[in-house]
């Protein structure tokens, strides 16, 4: 038996009873419908209103047609690996925060939502009396079939796959999508590896300059990057200013954050850190904010009707670091302006950025092509397309960020 789920991207998707299906209607599941997918990316985007929640059953669903293709070419796979990794993948993201990665680094210092993710896996598998032991050890990287962790993680997991495709989808950018179902079919294992069948060179060539085209047209557009950096600056701000014993209005839940400094030791240590953390979602942050609005502190407020009214930062692209004149001219105008010292416009109404991104890393899991005699390749070595300089190199860009002039 299995329950079927209508997707806007893969149509309809089966979630089998038992685990699997357990996991989806859990809480801290179904928190993630409560947390958009590319952050702040709809100012740019106004379609981009699709959720953590859709992206993991989108994860689930190619993955499930990944292991069935890898059987169907010999490559043994358990019953109970299969469910394993498909539960994994389907909590991969589950630590993600309101506005996913915007606040990574905000709220608490020094954890990771992949850590997060860790955590909150552990948990549940305590509280389903260890049904997830396989699935976090594949998850870990620490099961023998390596391949198996490689559909969750690798650079041609099913990860990025659902979010390519996804995120094209629902933004509208049609030059980046990608023939997921193909690159799946062309997927076979060789010494524990995953590795794709020479015919989907092409394919492949295809999913990695989609990618770079979507990183630059959509996750690091320099106007998401501006609204995601008045998102952060005015949380400092409620931050600092909660820490000087002003009151802030929030849930009790970002409450918890704003008023504690919520480092690794602490999130680890404290058990209400992580209680709170699996409350928070996007909800939390706008409903503070929309207050902010009206608050006495000036910065707040500003940042906060900023946000309101998407009156986000201006943004200067640099191709190398941003002058240290154009810092100070720009400081000094929004201090005068906004009647603050240098330090606090320095701090609150300015963001300096330093953007880069490579499309293919040689050192980490490589994409492999098998050929018909059993040989591989790395696919740089097997396209006459790519170029893996071109690939590899991190592309830099300097973004001055700034409240509007």
């Amino acid at each position: 038996m299995s329950k079927v789920i209508s997707d806007a991207v893969f149509g309809f998707i089966r979630i089998p009873d038992g685990l699997l299906f357990q996991i989806v209607q859990h809480p801290a599941f179904y928190r993630l419908s409560r947390i958009r997918q590319l952050g702040g990316a709809n100012v740019v985007y106004p379609g981009a209103q699709h959720t953590r929640f859709q992206h993991s059953l989108g994860a689930f669903h190619l993955t499930s047609l990944a292991t069935r293709s890898l059987m169907r070419k010999g490559n043994f796979i358990f019953d109970s690996e299969e469910e394993a990794v498909l539960a994994a993948i389907l909590l991969h993201d589950i630590g993600h925060g309101p506005f996913s990665h915007v606040l990574e680094h905000t709220l608490v210092r020094g954890v990771s939502h992949e850590q997060i993710s860790l955590l909150i896996m552990q948990r549940l598998n305590e509280e389903m009396r260890g049904m997830l032991t396989l699935a976090i050890k594949i998850f870990k990287d620490e099961y023998g079939k390596r391949f198996l962790h490689q559909l969750i993680s690798s650079q041609l997991d099913m990860d990025r796959l659902d979010y390519l495709r996804r995120d094209c989808f629902f933004t509208g950018v049609t030059e980046g999508n990608i023939g997921s179902a193909r690159i799946i079919k062309m997927l076979d294992v060789k010494d524990d590896q995953l590795v794709v069948n020479s015919k989907g060179i092409y394919s492949i060539e295809n999913y990695l300059t989609s990618r770079r085209l979507m990183y630059w047209s959509v996750y690091l557009h320099k106007t998401t990057v501006a609204c995601e950096k008045t998102l952060i600056n005015a949380l400092k701000r409620a931050k600092y200013l909660a820490s000087q014993g002003k009151e802030i209005f929030a849930s009790p839940a970002l409450r918890f954050f704003l008023y504690n400094d919520v480092d690794a030791e602490h999130f680890y240590a404290d058990s209400e850190a992580l209680r709170n953390y699996e409350l928070l979602d996007d909800n939390d942050i706008w409903s503070a904010v929309k207050v902010w609005m009206n608050h006495e502190d000036k910065i707040l407020s500003l940042l906060s009707a900023d946000l309101v009214n998407r009156n986000i930062f201006k943004v200067e692209v640099y191709d190398e670091p941003v002058p240290q004149e154009r810092i100070g001219e720009v400081v000094s105008i929004l201090s005068e302006k906004h009647h603050t010292s240098k330090e606090e416009a320095e701090t609150y109404l300015i963001s300096i950025n330093d953007v880069s991104k490579d499309m293919y890393n040689p050192d980490e899991d490589k994409i492999t092509i098998l050929y018909k005699d059993g040989e591989t390749k790395d696919i740089v070595e097997a396209s006459d397309l790519l170029n893996v300089a071109l690939l590899s190199k991190k592309i830099h860009k300097y973004y001055l960020c700034f409240h509007r002039i």
